[in-house]
């Protein structure tokens, strides 16, 4: 049914459970699988210059990815499943709009991702990026919990 799944990933638990459930399903219907984590570049440009050496940060962030990217083909792999990666930065964009812009460049017929599941003030304040990726979508999303 689907042949493309996109997976986007932060390191976090509930990544790595979305990650798992990308996996499985990607085996079972013989599907093409993309995994990938955005690196989000607007805390270089907040109030860390002069205190931090931005290129050093970024190199940072950048090597992050590149590692939990790596990790993640390496899951994939042990699950039966080829996985591309790729590494996204949000040149200025809200994340879940270059996690959305992804889908629809590499044709995802699904994009799989974890949500922590905030309410409240919590979420006010960090937002929901699986929520924002599941309003402006362009394929289904599954949503998988902490």
């Amino acid at each position: 049914m689907y042949k493309r799944i996109l997976v986007p990933i932060d390191g976090s638990a509930t990544s790595n459970n979305a990650l798992r459930e990308g996996i499985k399903l990607a085996s079972e219907q013989h599907s093409q699988l993309r995994i990938v984590h955005v690196v989000d570049e607007a805390v270089l440009y907040s109030d860390v210059e002069g205190f931090m050496d931005i290129t050093a940060l970024r190199k940072a962030l950048q090597e992050s990815s590149k590692n939990l990217l790596t990790k993640a083909a390496e899951t994939a792999k042990k699950g039966g499943v080829d996985a591309e990666t790729a590494q996204l930065n949000t040149a200025g964009e809200r994340i879940a709009t270059t996690i959305t812009e992804e889908a629809k460049r590499w044709s995802a017929d699904l994009i799989v991702m974890g949500t922590h599941g905030r309410s409240g003030f919590d979420r006010l304040l960090m937002g929901s990026i699986a929520e924002g990726v599941a309003r402006i979508a362009p394929a289904p999303v599954l949503l998988i919990r902490d």
